[in-house]
């Protein structure tokens, strides 16, 4: 992440405990981890996390993994298990280096007012960039809470219609 961005994208920012994002800095290589994710490795602030990363070098004797240690400068709480389970942030530089992407990216977030609107944009987008690119929006990676979203919606229309056509006919 970019953290003087991550606050005007994701509400990740007010979620941090023990520290802030202040601490990714470029070549600082520190990382900050989700809450259960730092609980099950028995990691605290200020440990040593070493991240194995895909796509390593061709040797003769096969495929040697990346690997770098970080420094643990925090947590976070997002209140959600997915992702306090499962999701490490560190700074973009870090990352670039780590991947050797140089100075591309391989994935951008974006952040709607409306966000039933994530369908439509995210359409457009793949009308207007096109080629070998992966859109997602969060109602399919978090379809089941669409889909509980959605039925909670209908259910409340049809109780409400109910009650008006049972006071109506009172």
């Amino acid at each position: 992440i970019s953290p003087a961005d991550e606050a005007t994208v994701t509400a990740l920012a007010a979620q941090l405990r023990d520290s802030t994002l202040a601490g990714l800095t470029p070549s600082s290589w520190n990382i900050v981890l989700g809450a259960e994710l730092a609980r099950a490795l028995g990691v605290r602030i200020g440990d040593k996390v070493t991240l194995v990363a895909a796509g390593g070098q061709m040797t003769p004797a096969g495929v040697i993994p990346r690997l770098k240690q970080f420094t643990l400068s925090g947590t976070f709480e997002a209140g959600h298990y997915e992702y306090d389970s499962g999701l490490a942030l560190m700074h973009i530089a870090d990352a670039q280096r780590l991947y050797q992407l140089g100075d591309e990216v391989s994935g951008v977030r974006l952040k709607l007012t409306d966000l039933f609107e994530s369908r439509r944009v995210a359409r457009e987008l793949y009308r207007e960039i096109g080629g070998d690119i992966l859109i997602s929006d969060w109602t399919r990676s978090h379809a089941n809470f669409f889909r509980a979203v959605e039925i909670e919606k209908t259910m409340m229309f049809i109780i409400l219609t109910l009650i008006v056509a049972v006071a109506a006919f009172n």
